[in-house]
């Protein structure tokens, strides 16, 4: 559906030159939500609109739903960029249309007739859950129902790829959730393919299949989702690995405990998807002569099944501490010692 090879985007700037893509090389499977994560700076921005024709590239191919990006122009790029749909951070709405003439308008512009346009739109409206607030203007609406009109618009040509550029940094936690479940939904039912770039592993973890991390214009860690989760490689793919994986608080806890309890070991437990379901604490207090602290945990569900980190301090002798790790090292859970404590 979508490939890029050796892709390499350079800007010229009074201070010089700037590469803000970098020899990228990525395949995007027809059906699939891909995701693009990097920090500010990474090159996401520049890669995605290189996707749907606003930048040309310095040097690559790009192949996006049939269409040659990186060397068409004028009619056949505009007629391209009809299998190819946006959404964005603050919505673009025009904020002198309604809901309905909002989404409406793509439309109008391929000249399609009335008749068909306003049974487009009604059916666009249900697909979002917008009824009720069809002749509402984008100022009487709250950040999650503008996000839904622009995703709505965004449909309305029956589009194969849909970009999405950081569509939910702007909205609270629980806004942001409802339209990634509304993503998944479109993406189920019409099959489409999703691409988005975005700064938050949530995002990642919560709605895509696969995930390319970005740092100074390169890709530098591919693969799926869960198993970047479960072994991230790269130090930036280990920092957005914990947004999602380890609170803020946990260094601290780790060394409050230490002080704490003088004896016994601080570990950490990582589960990926069965092996997250199981009462492992349970069978450590039935099969071993131990005290057993939970200091800190958390489960996550990504679309490919569950991953889970927990720490926690045993304390017992020396003999029977060994005997449990070794226990757990046979439940297929990965085992890290932060401290003998």
């Amino acid at each position: 559906m979508i490939t890029l090879k050796n892709v390499k985007k350079i800007y010229q700037t009074k201070s010089g030159n700037v590469t803000a893509v970098n020899n990228v090389n990525l395949t995007i499977d027809k059906g699939e939500i891909f995701g693009i994560i990097g920090y500010s700076g990474a090159g996401k921005s520049s890669l995605i609109r290189l996707l749907n024709g606003l930048e040309k590239p310095t040097s690559g191919e790009i192949n996006v739903a049939g269409s040659q990006i990186d060397s068409i122009s004028g009619s056949k790029l505009r007629k391209a960029r009809l299998e190819i749909s946006m959404i964005f951070q603050h919505f673009n709405l025009l904020w002198s249309r309604t809901v309905r003439e909002n989404i409406a308008f793509p439309l109008e512009i391929a000249g399609v007739n009335k008749t068909e346009r306003l049974k487009r739109v009604d059916e666009l409206i249900k697909l979002v859950g917008l009824e009720g607030r069809e002749n509402a203007y984008p100022s009487q609406l709250s950040g999650g129902q503008k996000q839904r009109v622009g995703i709505a618009r965004a449909l309305a040509n029956n589009p194969k790829v849909l970009l999405c550029d950081e569509a939910t940094s702007a909205l609270d936690p629980q806004t942001t959730d409802s339209i990634l479940d509304l993503l998944v939904d479109i993406n189920k039912r019409l099959g489409l393919t999703i691409v988005l770039i975005t700064h938050e592993m949530h995002v990642i973890r919560k709605i895509c299949h696969r995930v390319a991390v970005m740092e100074n214009g390169q890709v530098v860690e591919e693969g799926n989702v869960l198993e970047v989760f479960k072994n991230p490689k790269q130090p930036i793919t280990k920092r957005f690995v914990k947004q999602v994986t380890e609170s803020e608080e946990t260094n601290e806890v780790v060394a409050h405990l230490a002080e704490l309890y003088p004896k016994g070991k601080v570990i950490q437990l990582t589960f990926v998807g069965e092996s997250a379901e199981q009462p492992l604490i349970t069978n450590l207090i039935r099969r071993f002569d131990l005290d057993v602290n939970i200091l800190q945990g958390k489960i996550s569900q990504t679309q490919g099944g569950s991953y889970g980190s927990l720490f926690i301090h045993l304390d017992g002798e020396e003999e029977e501490l060994n005997k449990a790790l070794e226990f757990i090292y046979h439940q297929q859970i990965e085992v890290e010692v932060i401290a003998n404590a």
